[in-house]
């Protein structure tokens, strides 16, 4: 089966040539759907050159399949509007969720797609709290990221201990049979709620994870916390 990692770049200079090349280097067949959000770091021309000249721009060493398609968003929009442009132009059997940071191991991704692959799951999440070695950084992250999965749980009804994590896998048709709306990181508490509510079979497995600070890239801060609140609202609401 083709997976399709969906892969959102803005401002990645310095971690994306390095996840790519890790990427291509896991073995089984896979297509990398790199959206760049109009970064203004060099990420886009570096884009833009894979894209001309193909995979001998990273180096390393392929395994199994590797196919490679990049798009530019024409503005800066956010992770969600750069992901739902990805998931129209994937054309894998399976989507993954694959941030350009070096925080999530792509040698995970086998692991994280089993279930689907053995016929047991439609959505698999990676969870960064059950089990294998993960970065010890900010306890506040962690309590809010627990605040909003038990938030989240209880709204969806599904019983997640991540659900704020990067690694979310899909079988292909449970994303044709829903719409992302939000632009930002209120992506994940809303393609949580519609998967809830579509009564896929959903499955979580141990990741690793290498979380970075705030002086090494890493984004998301207070206001992505607020707008997931409201997200969580909003769908249940809805629900």
């Amino acid at each position: 089966m083709l997976v399709s990692l969906v892969i959102p770049v803005y401002n990645e200079s310095s971690t994306l040539a390095e996840l790519l090349r890790r990427c291509i280097a896991v073995d089984f067949p896979k297509e990398l759907v790199i959206v760049d959000d109009c970064s203004r770091d060099g990420s886009r021309e570096f884009l833009q050159e894979l894209s001309e000249k193909g995979l001998e721009v990273l180096g390393g060493t392929p395994r199994n399949r590797n196919e490679v398609r990049v798009l530019f968003q024409p503005r800066n929009q956010g992770k969600g509007a750069a992901l739902r442009r990805g998931f129209q132009e994937a054309t894998g059997d399976i989507i993954i969720v694959q941030d350009a940071d070096l925080e999530y191991d792509p040698r995970d991704i086998p692991r994280v797609i089993q279930p689907i692959l053995d016929g047991e799951a439609d959505v698999v999440y990676g969870s960064r709290f059950t089990g294998t070695p993960r970065r010890v950084l900010y306890f506040w992250h962690t309590v809010m990221n627990n605040v909003l999965t038990t938030l989240s749980n209880m709204t969806s009804g599904l019983n997640l201990t991540d659900m704020e994590t990067c690694y979310k896998a899909f079988r292909s048709e449970v994303l044709r049979s829903v719409t992302v709306d939000e632009d930002r990181f209120g992506f994940e508490p809303e393609i949580t709620a519609k998967i809830s509510r579509g009564n896929w079979r959903v499955y979580e497995v141990p990741i690793s994870y290498h979380g970075r600070t705030y002086e090494e890239g890493k984004k998301i801060g207070w206001k992505d916390g607020v707008r997931a609140l409201y997200v969580i609202a909003k769908y249940a609401v809805k629900r």
